[in-house]
């Protein structure tokens, strides 16, 4: 790669910008269909008759399949053409977005979103598979910041509009008509898909198989500080909507306001953070420095923040809120950056689809306790400081367990941590 190339200021070729839009629109549909359900809570709860724990269970059954196939999904996008196996993910889950708006059982809504969690496993092993081919790796990070501030506006929208389509239409018809308007999608998206072997040379190292990349410490490490840094975005993602009407009264209208602004927040806190973690590295920060300081500072912020903002009023709380989403967004950015460059390009599909099945039953998790939770003290103070908790054990995850960021030597074992060590940020 050129001097050219390692400049942070180069700007993308046209048809990468063009490949980032279409990414980030279709992490936005991603994220408006899986938390929609959670925009209706209130209106499916009392429609069926739902408990706290019955609707926990409803809104975690998306991550039963959505975990487990993101290891299938990752071993597809290495294997076969990524642009196919986006596709037909995508067709699957819009499909299932409007085959929810027709049904009336509960165990069939169940069913549905096992559904809708198998196409969507696609997306993160695609989007990492993309951006470490076709991407030049000085971009890297304000293109996973892009999709990132994708993943928040999606539910920023969902609320916004969605919330304020459901009071006035009903949940019904909004499933229905985001289903089949997001298949749009697809049209663009097979006529500037990404061709070719991109900017990485096709012989790069060698190309390892699952079981190799599961014998290498890093990867456990971010399994792990991945589960913990998802649990709190899955909370916000499920349960906020119902924690602003039923625990803090505001009506749909208000809950739409404050959910959206508070995944503005993290839109923007994403967008922001990937632009100057490039600039960073650009500057002579080491990836391993830049990345870590920033998820360590997003953690702490977002545990602090959320369980503060459950001990004060509303007017604060709406302020914690926010503060919240904005140090959600920091950690979120610089994710998938430290995977792709520790795995390389021939196993970054792989490598993100197995992190991807491991952090993501966080969701599964947080959605299931908080309902339980929510049962046994009728609040959500519990929920938060749990969660919170879950903050704290990330960023240890990423100071102490993931090593240095980067690429991993695929022809040895990588020797676990020292936790008698000072944390590795040089």
């Amino acid at each position: 790669m050129t001097n050219a190339d390692d400049a942070v200021h180069k700007k993308l070729p046209g048809p990468l910008t063009i490949v980032l839009v279409l990414l980030w629109l279709s992490v936005f549909i991603n994220y408006v269909d899986r938390g929609n359900l959670s925009i209706a809570a209130p209106m499916i709860k009392d429609e069926l008759g739902l408990t706290g724990s019955q609707l926990g269970l409803l809104l975690s059954s998306f991550f039963w399949t959505y975990g487990f196939f993101q290891m299938v999904s990752g071993w597809l996008v290495d294997r076969f053409n990524v642009n196919w196996i986006m596709a037909g993910g995508f067709f699957l889950w819009s499909a299932a977005t409007s085959v929810t708006g027709v049904l009336h059982g509960f165990a069939a809504l169940v069913v549905v979103r096992t559904v809708l969690g198998i196409g969507e496993s696609v997306a993160y092993p695609a989007y990492s598979n993309i951006l470490a081919r076709h991407f030049p790796a000085s971009r890297r990070g304000f293109a996973n910041a892009v999709i990132a501030s994708g993943l928040a506006c999606g539910p920023a929208f969902g609320m916004l509009l969605g919330g304020t389509l459901i009071a006035r239409f009903g949940w019904r018809p909004f499933f229905i008509a985001l289903g089949v308007v997001s298949l749009l999608w697809l049209a663009p998206w097979f006529r500037w898909m990404p061709r070719g072997p991109g900017n990485t040379p096709t012989h790069t190292g060698p190309s390892p198989s699952s079981l190799a990349i599961l014998k290498q410490w890093p990867v456990w490490a971010t399994f792990i500080a991945h589960f913990c840094m998802s649990y709190p975005l899955y909370l916000l993602v499920t349960w906020l909507p119902f924690y602003l009407v039923r625990e803090r009264h505001f009506s749909l209208q208000g809950m739409a306001r404050i959910g959206g602004g508070v995944f503005l927040m993290q839109a923007v806190s994403s967008i922001v953070s990937g632009h100057l973690g490039d600039r960073w590295i650009a500057d002579g920060g080491t990836p391993t420095r830049v990345h870590k300081t920033f998820m360590t500072a997003g953690m702490v912020g977002t545990g602090t923040f959320l369980v503060a903002s459950a001990l004060v009023g509303n007017g604060a709380c709406v302020v914690l809120l926010l503060l919240v989403g904005a140090s959600l967004g920091m950690s979120l950015s610089h994710i998938f950056p430290m995977t792709q460059r520790l795995a390389g390009p021939n196993a970054a599909g792989r490598w993100t689809g197995l992190q991807c099945a491991v952090g993501n039953y966080s969701g599964a998790a947080v959605s299931t306790l908080t309902g339980f939770l929510l049962d046994r003290t009728g609040h959500f103070v519990w929920a938060f400081a749990v969660t919170a908790g879950f903050c704290c054990l990330g960023m240890l995850g990423w100071l102490f367990l993931v090593g240095p960021i980067e690429p991993v030597n695929w022809g040895k074992k990588t020797a676990g941590p020292n936790l008698n060590a000072a944390p590795e940020l040089a």
